[in-house]
């Protein structure tokens, strides 16, 4: 998030951040990012919260409704950062050339 931030601040694009530890997305916001990224994208498999959720809870991931009602549940779930760009297209994570495309509008 911090490298996200810092390359948004430095390019000059203007965003708001929010912090989904206190402002949570609900279930149709994840849902309506999971239209266009896919719910196997927003959920972040690699993390300290998906390690330590149990089997069964994990197993709820297996489609997207479970994986989008553990996501609202644990918003650590959520791969971040998840960036609405202006022109309505959706980006999930942070690799610099992806940013860099979008916001020269590729």
């Amino acid at each position: 998030m911090k490298k996200a931030r810092a390359w948004l601040a430095q390019a000059g694009v203007a965003h708001e951040f929010i912090d989904f530890k206190k402002q949570a997305p609900g279930v149709q916001q994840l849902k309506a990012w999971a239209a266009q990224s896919g719910w196997e994208l927003l959920l972040n498999r690699a993390g300290t919260t998906w390690r330590k959720l149990d089997a069964a809870t994990q197993g709820l991931a297996s489609d997207e409704a479970g994986a989008l009602a553990l996501m609202a549940t644990h918003p650590s779930l959520i791969k971040r950062p998840v960036v609405e760009w202006e022109d309505g297209r959706l980006s999930v994570g942070f690799k610099p050339e992806q940013f860099q495309a979008l916001v020269e509008g590729r």
